[in-house]
């Protein structure tokens, strides 16, 4: 029983350390211009062609983001656009974290059909 309390209490510290900050993740956005091309609140951008952030979930943020990172060197894995990888190169794993929370955590317009 003791164990069992241990052990849960470990993994617990372990997610609160690894959690995201979305204070954190609204200054890194404002600090990287992210609203220069995906508009107002990350919900309005200013072409067509980039999508809509705001509100879509922090895990799919979070991959699309870590992607662009891999670029091109991993074809089943990487995303390539030069300007999304040159954004995203300066981020840590964690600052990629707390970006996909902050922007997850926008209202947005975004709708998903079923």
């Amino acid at each position: 029983m003791k164990f069992a309390f241990i052990t849960t209490l470990v993994f617990c510290c372990v997610g609160l350390a690894n959690a995201a900050d979305i204070q954190k993740g609204q200054a890194l956005v404002e600090k990287g211009a992210c609203t220069s091309c995906h508009g107002a609140g990350l919900n309005a951008p200013i072409l067509p062609v980039y999508p809509r952030l705001a509100g879509q979930p922090a895990d799919y943020l979070y991959y699309a983001l870590h992607a662009y990172q891999v670029g091109g060197s991993n074809a089943k894995y990487g995303r390539n656009n030069a300007i999304m990888a040159g954004q995203v190169q300066p981020y840590s794993d964690q600052d990629l974290k707390d970006i996909a929370a902050y922007v997850s955590s926008l209202p947005g317009t975004l709708v998903i059909k079923k």
